[in-house]
């Protein structure tokens, strides 16, 4: 009984954990050769290297302290 209570108490909050918004936003940065310039693909568009990274929040108004 103890076990039925547990699950469903665990299948009740899932939902709950599972829709936290992300702070992620998409960067994409163009890929380069040995010599530097830009690698095309057939269509002749510019390749891309695309990762998803974290967004930090901005201190508004505080100071950073220093390190001592």
């Amino acid at each position: 009984m103890r076990n039925m209570i547990f699950v469903a108490g665990l299948i009740l909050c899932l939902p709950a954990v599972a829709d936290e918004p992300k702070e992620t936003r998409k960067v994409c940065v163009d890929v380069k050769d040995k010599e530097g310039k830009e690698v095309k693909d057939k269509a002749g568009k510019t390749k891309q290297n695309c990762k998803e990274i974290k967004q930090h929040k901005k201190l508004d108004g505080e100071k950073v302290p220093e390190k001592k």
